[in-house]
């Protein structure tokens, strides 16, 4: 899929880089598989703003996945790969032999009417969902489960993959997309592939309304505030506002938020790139 540069006839298009739909096969998704969103504008169950920043934007349905890939041993064929606007990749509408019907973040090269399947003894073909412990080391895969059954939480988001790097014992090594490389056990599924859509991450917004039509409002710089309402702001004239720090007078750029005794720090190896 290759990103569109629009013609420069407005402000909002010249510096527009668009994505382009030549994967997607319908523009109606399943009824029976989206939701509606409700929009919070930011707001708590008591309407005091918790999250800023946040509010208009266009209404959404978002499309139900199935994380998990418990069906096991029941082919599903790619009925249509289809849009879903929240989510950066695309998404593959399968239909089940059984007659069931579910969606899946749609892999790269996934075609229409090609045969997935999940379980313990598949072939690690584009699309199937197996065990970390029947993927051939060096495999690229993405929606690797965490805990066993719990369904996918790692590599979701459009373009990302996982590497299955080692195995030994109980568990398989994994380089994240981050560079890091940690520990997960071998009995988690992960999908063989990368995720669809490569191109977000060269996307180009255009312009400030495209972001509201999202939902998301104008960010005010602390610097800009006063100082009751920020410990950067304030101050004679531009001032810089000292050392960066957030609201709740929290050290920035540098200082390390992680919690010393995290349960998973004795699964990862070797910690991601600085």
């Amino acid at each position: 899929m290759a990103l569109k540069k629009l013609r420069p006839i407005t402000a909002g298009t010249r510096h527009r880089l668009s994505p382009g739909f030549e994967d997607i096969t319908t523009r109606v998704p399943e009824k029976s598989l989206v939701a509606i969103i409700k929009k919070s504008g930011g707001r708590n169950n008591t309407g005091k703003m918790t999250m800023r920043y946040i509010g208009g934007g266009h209404k959404q349905k978002t499309r139900i996945i199935d994380f998990k890939r418990d069906k096991f041993g029941i082919p599903a064929t790619v009925k249509s790969v289809e849009y879903d606007p929240t989510r950066t990749a695309r998404v593959a509408l399968l239909y089940y032999a059984d007659g069931e019907k579910a969606y899946i973040i749609a892999p790269q090269g996934i075609k229409v009417g090609q045969t997935v399947i999940s379980g313990d003894d598949v072939a690690p073909e584009v699309g199937n969902a197996l065990p970390l412990a029947k993927i051939p080391v060096g495999t690229v895969v993405h929606n690797v489960e965490i805990k066993p059954g719990r369904g996918a939480s790692i590599s979701r988001s459009a373009g990302s993959f996982v590497q299955l790097v080692a195995r030994e014992g109980l568990y398989a090594t994994l380089k994240m997309p981050s560079g890091e490389m940690r520990n997960v056990l071998s009995r988690c599924l992960a999908t063989v592939g990368a995720v669809s859509n490569a191109d977000h991450m060269n996307e180009s917004v255009g312009k400030a309304g495209r972001s509201r039509w999202r939902g998301v409002r104008p960010r005010t710089r602390a610097v800009a505030m006063n100082p009751v309402d920020h410990p950067m702001g304030g101050g004679e004239g531009r001032a810089s506002g000292g050392h960066p720090r957030s609201r709740k007078g929290l050290l920035s750029k540098g200082k390390k938020t992680r919690h010393p005794k995290k349960y998973s720090d004795g699964l990862i190896i070797a910690r991601r790139k600085k």
